[in-house]
C-alpha cells in the first residue's frame, strides 16, 4: 500500500511530555467497528469487558540503553551516543550509533567507567559493539552509566529526569530489555487492575522486547518495501493454553498494546489456535491482514506514516482510523509515549 495513505497532520502541541497522574486518569477514545466513538477514560476500561474476558500484557522493562561517551582514537577523542537495542551475547549489543560515521571497526570507546570497541558496521548507523564487562556486570554497568532512552519527540524537547525513570516503566515490569516502553501499559495503575480483577477479567503475561524498529521510520513509498527489524518474544504454553479457554468458552482477548498484539498475532496459527512462542518475531501487520487471536486492544495514538498507525488502520480500517485520530486532533487528546490512549473494538 502506499505509505501516503498513512500519512496526518498533527500540531505539536498535541505531544505529551508528562503521563497523566494518576495514570489511569489519562483520557481513552473508544472506537467502534462503524466508526462510533466515545470520550472516556482508561480508569473507565471495565466497563467495556466482561467476565470472562482476558487482558494481556507485556512484561518487558525498559533499559538504560542510551551511552553518551567517546571514540578514542589518534586525534583526539570525539563524542558519541549509542542506543543499545538487541544483545548479541554475554558482552555485545547491536546498536545504532550518533555519528555512526565517526566509527570504524577496531575504534576504542569510553562511556564513563565502561569501555568498549566497535566490532562491526552496518549499515543506516548500525554497529556491533563488543564491551569489556560481560553479564550481569555489564548489565549493572549500562544502569549505571546509561540514560532512559525516552523517544526523541520528547528527548528534543526536554532532558531526560529522575521521574522517567519510575513514568516510563510499566506497572507490568519485570523483564530488562527494551529500549522503548510498551506505551499502553503506562497507563495502568494498581486500582484499575483491581477494578479489572474483580469484574472477572483474567489477567496474562507475555514478553516482547522492543527494539529497534520503535525509532526507524517507514522511508519506503510503499509497506511492501518496509523491512521490519525482528524482536524477541516469548509467549508461556500455559498462557497459551488458558487464552484457547477464553476463546472456546465465549471471552475476548484484550492486548494491552501492539506489543501484546503482535505476540499473539505470531504466535497463533491460521486455524486461530495460539502457541507457545520463544524467538524473534519481524511481523508486520498493514491492511488486509487477517487478525486470529485479538479481539479488542488499547493502544497510545501513534505518529503518522509509522507501523503502528498502519497496524491499528489494519485493526479498524483505515477510513475508520483516520476518523478516529482527526476526531482525537480536534478535541485536543494528547499524543504517542505520554499520551491518551484509545480502546479499539475490532469488527467481529
Amino acid at each position: 500500500m502506499d505509505v501516503s495513505l498513512f500519512d496526518f497532520d498533527l500540531p505539536e502541541a498535541h505531544i505529551a511530555l508528562r503521563p497523566a497522574d494518576p495514570r489511569d486518569s489519562a483520557r481513552m477514545l473508544v472506537v467502534y467497528p462503524d466508526g462510533r466513538l466515545e470520550h472516556r477514560h482508561v480508569r473507565d476500561l471495565p466497563d467495556y469487558l466482561n467476565p470472562g474476558d482476558a487482558l494481556v500484557a507485556n512484561d518487558t522493562r525498559v533499559i538504560a540503553a542510551r551511552l553518551h561517551g567517546v571514540r578514542l582514537r589518534g586525534g583526539g577523542p570525539a563524542k558519541i551516543e549509542l542506543l543499545l537495542h538487541r544483545r548479541l551475547g554475554p558482552d555485545r549489543f547491536s546498536v545504532l550509533a550518533r555519528p555512526a560515521r565517526k566509527l570504524a571497526p577496531g575504534d576504542a570507546l569510553q562511556f564513563g567507567r565502561l569501555a568498549a570497541r566497535v566490532a562491526a558496521r552496518g549499515e543506516n548507523g548500525e554497529a556491533e559493539i563488543a564491551f569489556s564487562l560481560a553479564g550481569d556486570v555489564l548489565d549493572a554497568a549500562i544502569a549505571a552509566e546509561g540514560e532512559m532512552p525516552l523517544p526523541p519527540y520528547i528527548a528534543g524537547k526536554r532532558n531526560v529526569d529522575v521521574r522517567d525513570t519510575l513514568d516510563y516503566q510499566t506497572a507490568f515490569a519485570r523483564k530488562d530489555g527494551s529500549v522503548a516502553a510498551p506505551t499502553a501499559g503506562l497507563h495502568f495503575t494498581q486500582a484499575l487492575l483491581a477494578a479489572l480483577a474483580q469484574k472477572g477479567v483474567a489477567r496474562e503475561i507475555l514478553t516482547l522486547h522492543v527494539g529497534l524498529g520503535t525509532f526507524l521510520p517507514v522511508n519506503a513509498a510503499d509497506t511492501a518495501d518496509h523491512r521490519m527489524h525482528s524482536e524477541w518474544a516469548e509467549l508461556e504454553g500455559a498462557v497459551a493454553d488458558r487464552l484457547n479457554q477464553v476463546h472456546a468458552g465465549g471471552g475476548r482477548i484484550l492486548a494491552t498494546g501492539t506489543t501484546s498484539l503482535r505476540t499473539l498475532e505470531s504466535a497463533t496459527s491460521p486455524e486461530g489456535v495460539i502457541q507457545p512462542l520463544v524467538g524473534e518475531t519481524d511481523i508486520f501487520i498493514t491492511p488486509g491482514y487477517r487478525f486470529r487471536a485479538v479481539d479488542l486492544l488499547l493502544t497510545n495514538f501513534h505518529l503518522p506514516r509509522s507501523t503502528l498507525f498502519m497496524l491499528v488502520s489494519a485493526f479498524m480500517g483505515l477510513d475508520v482510523m483516520r476518523g478516529a485520530y482527526a476526531e482525537a486532533i480536534a478535541r485536543d487528546y494528547r499524543f504517542y509515549s505520554y499520551g491518551d490512549a484509545c480502546l479499539l473494538i475490532r469488527p467481529s
